[in-house]
């Protein structure tokens, strides 16, 4: 299965460290982070977990509920995140998904459907494609998915600057430009014609080009 932006984040049930859940009630009307890792115990995926942890608060002023996921037992990810907080100096503090059976890496696309129905006996190489943050909206469509290979940690400060620029974007006609901070100025979209743009952006905007046009942040 192929998912791509735009597309509704498959529904499912599983059992976490906080429980069992569905994924789509458990997302609610909030945005949502799911990110996915090979094997428990690995060290990229050590960090991560605790820098995430360290940011949650980030996310939730965003109305944004973060989830992991690892394929080995939920017993196994409670004694990771003792290692976790020893070494990262920040208890996992959101649910991590115990996909035993495999069923969420396929079904999301992460690995292939004859990968096999068990994680035991699999190493973290065999599931070097489960290394993937998917964001999703309330709408529950995909709104991003980033896939990391095993060496490099991903840029979780990265997540929540896309974040904030789909919930800005969501709700105004606008788009952000490479590299853009909150705060910053954005573009109207093509989509909006010049007469539309005077009337939402009065104090007019800056265009180098004329489907280059400038104004600052709208309000929230």
């Amino acid at each position: 299965m192929t998912l791509r932006i735009g597309d509704i984040a498959p529904d499912f049930v599983a059992t976490t460290t906080e429980g069992s859940i569905r994924f789509h009630e458990w997302i609610g009307d909030s945005w949502a982070i799911l990110f996915s890792h090979p094997k428990d115990f690995t060290p990229v995926c050590t960090t991560e977990l605790g820098y995430l942890a360290g940011m949650k608060g980030e996310f939730e002023q965003r109305n944004c509920k973060i989830i992991g996921l690892s394929v080995d037992p939920v017993d196994e990810h409670a004694k990771w995140s003792k290692d976790i907080e020893e070494t990262q100096r920040h208890a996992v503090n959101y649910p991590l998904i115990g996909d035993t059976e495999l069923a969420v890496a396929k079904l999301y696309g992460m690995l292939p459907a004859d990968a096999g129905e068990s994680s035991e006996g699999r190493t973290a190489a065999a599931n070097a494609t489960v290394r993937t943050v998917f964001l999703i909206g309330p709408d529950k469509r995909i709104k991003l998915s980033l896939t990391y290979p095993m060496s490099t940690g991903r840029n979780f400060d990265e997540v929540l600057r896309v974040l904030v620029s789909c919930q800005l974007t969501a709700t105004h006609k606008v788009a952000t430009p490479a590299n853009w901070r909150e705060g910053e100025e954005v573009i109207i979209v093509p989509s909006v014609s010049d007469d539309e743009a005077r009337r939402e952006y009065p104090g007019g905007w800056r265009a180098p080009k004329p489907y280059l046009r400038y104004v600052p942040q709208p309000a929230a």
